[in-house]
């Protein structure tokens, strides 16, 4: 792709050539674009295809993904923006060109860092979803074809002969199995289903549905796109030295994937005193529960300390603060305080940015807590809606009076695997509202929003602008609440 300063003289192409460049509404983005661009075009494409992306990051969250009501605003936004998302359209060249060149500009902004990468990947992968479950089902073999898919599907006949099998195997098949497509794909493609008991094998190859083949496109386009953006990023000092490149991908790099909660105008205002109590009326369900581990053990592993302190920080705990609080906690634990100094501090300064390389840690996302470093024995950080057993996710919810019929709807959104929205939930019934009016993304998030509902004007968040008194029910606010 080559940069231009001026404005880019449209290439045209016959009718033919121009489906030929795009025949399909969705793509695995196997070629990179061959085209010149101008800087003021792939400005703006980069700008319209991360206001996308945060746009199916914010619907996930809100919505369970797949209803119709996720599906109608999803569409919606990609009309608004002018990007590809159906087949049979008129003149659909020109959108597609967008999707193509536009997610290509932002492999280079976003191959920078492994949590950079992390969320264009999801955000990219729930895009593909939508657009391959709205694809009519006598264009899915084609499309198959053409990312370089080799799963065929199966003659009415060789359905019939398995007929029993099939239905046995595969709880998303109908009866008669004729009904629905089937592929046949090579096993070593259909691993995860082979581990939950979901598909049929022969002779080594896997007879998949149509209703799961979704989840074996996802990954091979996962792994194809994670490869991309490593070896992106290998090449990204050559694009960087482009005094006009740089610039912008650094600004869209840091601009739109939400805020990092760094730093908070609330620094020092929190009193190591007022832990306790923030932790019962604001703290998510993960914090609560590293909170409830520390007094009760006296200790955290590793990855809990890195989870809630960096939490904590976010609120506003300064450094002294958090030193003080995490050695008076260890020490009750009959820890020697010379131990704690030597073992211990280090780690809380080096996440501050004051020791090492100065590096000053953010506290972490909802996307990083649920897909990283999966707790194990004796750790408690980590995601409860993910990664607690569901009948302790029920009897820790009781713990925190949540009501049976709310309990049920968490129950249910997890296990549905919307991890998010069962976290949002849980925010709505705790706060008495009914619609919360975002989309919960992070913990600390999570305490900012709180804190604005209990209490109007005690933490300010950078992105203000909407209000949640439309659908709020009278709630009582923290200080009065600890008086």
């Amino acid at each position: 792709m080559q940069f231009s300063g001026g404005k880019r003289k449209r290439l045209k192409l016959a009718g033919d050539q121009r489906s030929a460049c795009y025949p399909h509404s969705l793509q695995f983005y196997l070629q990179p674009p061959t085209e010149n661009v101008s800087l003021i075009e792939f400005e703006n494409l980069a700008i319209d295809r991360v206001k996308l992306l945060k746009a199916v990051e914010n619907l996930g969250v809100s919505y369970v993904k797949g209803t119709e009501q996720y599906q109608t605003k999803l569409e919606a936004e990609i009309r608004k923006l002018k990007f590809s998302f159906r087949e049979n359209l008129e003149d659909e060249y020109e959108p597609r060109r967008r999707d193509h060149i536009s997610h290509f500009v932002l492999r280079l902004a976003y191959c920078q860092s492994e949590d950079l990468r992390r969320w264009f990947i999801q955000q990219e992968m729930d895009l593909l979803r939508f657009r391959f479950n709205i694809l009519p089902k006598d264009k899915i073999q084609d499309f198959l074809r053409d990312s370089h898919l080799h799963f065929e599907a199966i003659s009415d006949e060789e359905k019939k002969l398995r007929n029993t099998e099939l239905i046995a195997s595969s709880p998303s098949l109908t009866d008669p199995v004729v009904v629905d497509s089937v592929y046949k794909i090579p096993f070593a493609d259909a691993l995860d289903l082979f581990r939950g008991r979901k598909v049929y094998l022969e002779d080594g190859f896997a007879y998949v549905p149509l209703k799961d083949i979704v989840a074996i496109v996802l990954n091979e386009f996962r792994t194809k796109l994670s490869k991309a953006l490593a070896l992106t990023a290998r090449t990204l000092p050559a694009v960087q030295s482009d005094e006009r490149l740089q610039p912008l991908l650094n600004h869209l790099s840091h601009s739109y994937t939400g805020q990092d909660y760094s730093t908070q105008g609330s620094a020092g205002k929190i009193s190591l005193d007022q832990i306790d109590s923030l932790c019962t009326k604001s703290f998510p369900p993960c914090m609560r529960q590293l909170h409830k581990a520390l007094r009760d053990n006296h200790h955290l592993r590793h990855g809990g300390r890195m989870q809630y302190g960096l939490f904590l920080k976010g609120i506003g705990l300064t450094l002294e603060q958090a030193l003080q609080f995490w050695k008076q906690e260890f020490i009750r634990g009959k820890m020697d305080p010379d131990k704690f100094d030597k073992g211990y501090s280090y780690n809380i300064r080096h996440s501050f940015g004051k020791e090492g390389k100065r590096t000053d840690y953010t506290p972490f996302s909802c996307l990083k807590i649920i897909l990283n470093n999966p707790p194990g024995q004796g750790d408690y950080h980590g995601c409860p809606f993910r990664h607690s057993d569901p009948e302790l996710l029920r009897q820790k919810l009781q713990s925190y009076k949540i009501p049976p019929a709310g309990i049920n709807q968490i129950l249910d959104l997890v296990k549905g695997t919307h991890y998010q929205v069962a976290c949002q939930k849980y925010f709505e019934i705790t706060h008495n509202i009914e619609d919360c009016g975002f989309s919960l993304n992070h913990p600390n998030q999570f305490f900012v929003e709180s804190q604005r509902i209990l209490s109007g004007d005690l933490f300010e968040s950078e992105d203000v602008g909407r209000t949640q008194k439309k659908n709020q029910k009278p709630a009582a606010s923290f200080q009065n609440s600890s008086q």
